[in-house]
């Protein structure tokens, strides 16, 4: 069992920055691929971006955050970041991180990573 926490979330203006964290519990994230993930509201959960530990930190974005969104890990804390920067008012979502024990490759479909955190809001005025 893996417990999830993401913190960092808030209110920015666009054009600005923020960093989400996603803290684990109960087994060392090396083991699973990790996902951050949003969800607007009245629309379905979409993947954001993964990073695959198993198989040396690669990194996949979707294609509407490349260039802005950064995944990063620290190991000592067991914890994956989300770094935004030039973020934009169609950001704005709650944002999830999810670990999966499936596979071997970074999936984008949310069905297939077993433990999810709280989400939280992230917020973008124009």
């Amino acid at each position: 069992q893996v417990q999830l926490v993401e913190s960092g979330g808030g209110l920015v203006q666009a054009g600005g920055s923020l960093r989400l964290s996603c803290a684990a519990s109960g087994r060392t994230l090396s083991t699973y691929i990790m996902g951050w993930f949003r969800q607007a509201l009245g629309k379905e959960r979409e993947f954001v971006v993964g990073i695959n530990w198993k198989t040396g930190g690669n990194t996949y974005h979707a294609d509407s955050v490349k260039g802005r969104f950064t995944i990063s890990r620290d190991n000592a804390k067991n914890t994956v970041y989300l770094q935004m920067n030039s973020l934009k008012p169609e950001d704005t979502a709650v944002y999830y991180c999810a670990a999966s024990g499936f596979g071997i490759g970074i999936s984008t479909v949310p069905g297939l990573y077993d433990y999810w955190g709280q989400g939280t809001q992230v917020t973008v005025s124009s």
